[in-house]
């Protein structure tokens, strides 16, 4: 198998504002758009954590056969007092409804993408204490 390589591009548009696209087309924006407040670098890295660890759990998830009806992941991080685009503390909360998740499959799904899959995580937990909970719903 060969090595797959992903581009992404930035384009500035303006004094903090910027367009992220990659090779297939998809883009994100962050800054400040035609006035109005948007994502920022830093909370993009919050919402990559979300993104990879929450795809990690759900696949572990429907893997054992886990009938979820609904899922979310969400992520809060509290900057450092003397540097606005230093992340001290992250939690991570994920939300689970469905019928008979059991908490054990929830516990092992998470500690395997903390530890094993999700690169995001494995990065900030190099700079912030990242901390992690969830609840289950069952209907």
């Amino acid at each position: 198998m060969g090595e797959e390589w992903t581009e992404i591009t930035t384009t500035w548009k303006g004094d903090l504002t910027l367009l992220a696209r990659n090779e297939a087309g998809g883009q994100v924006q962050m800054g400040e758009w035609n006035g109005q407040p948007g994502v920022g670098p830093m909370q993009l890295l919050l919402a990559a954590l979300a993104g990879c660890t929450g795809m990690d759990v759900i696949s572990i998830l429907k893997k054992k056969r886990v009938a979820l009806r609904d899922f979310h992941v969400r992520v809060r991080g509290k900057r450092a007092a003397d540097h606005p685009r230093i992340w001290t503390d992250i939690h991570v909360t994920y939300l689970l409804w469905g019928r008979d998740i059991q908490a054990g499959d929830v516990e092992q799904a998470i500690r395997l993408s903390e530890e094993k899959y999700c690169s995001v995580g494995v990065m900030l937990r190099c700079a912030a204490r990242v901390t992690s909970s969830y609840q289950i719903f069952n209907e």
